[in-house]
């Protein structure tokens, strides 16, 4: 029989709902970035960067938070196994992509600097 810690599901809970805030706030400045009509050019590039910036912290919070936990279970201090697994995929995924939007970005780069002028 499973024993299910409430607290640690609440715990998943909070950290799932703070990730698809910042997904929303980094769709949001996409939004204001990619809109030519806007009128915003300094401002947009701020919001993406700021949107950037809190991503990559989020993906190397989780990156810390997931070797913790599996240095307390190595030490005995937790049993939880599931949660240290849980906690290694949400690194993961959150690692894989931030990978990606850099291979994009990497790519509309290239793409751009090919553009005869």
């Amino acid at each position: 029989m499973t024993v299910i810690n409430t607290n640690s599901v609440m715990a998943m809970r909070a950290a799932i709902l703070q990730q698809n805030a910042a997904l929303r706030e980094a769709s949001s400045a996409a939004d204001v970035v990619s809109s030519p009509l806007s009128g915003t050019t300094r401002a947009g590039s701020a919001n993406f960067g700021t949107a950037m910036k809190s991503a990559l912290s989020e993906v190397n919070a989780l990156q810390n938070q997931s070797s913790e936990a599996a240095a307390a279970y190595e030490r005995g201090e937790t049993t939880d196994i599931a949660a240290v697994m849980l906690a290694k995929q949400q690194a993961s995924i959150g690692f894989e992509a931030t990978l990606q939007v850099r291979n994009k970005l990497l790519s509309a780069y290239k793409d751009i600097m090919s553009m005869p002028v």
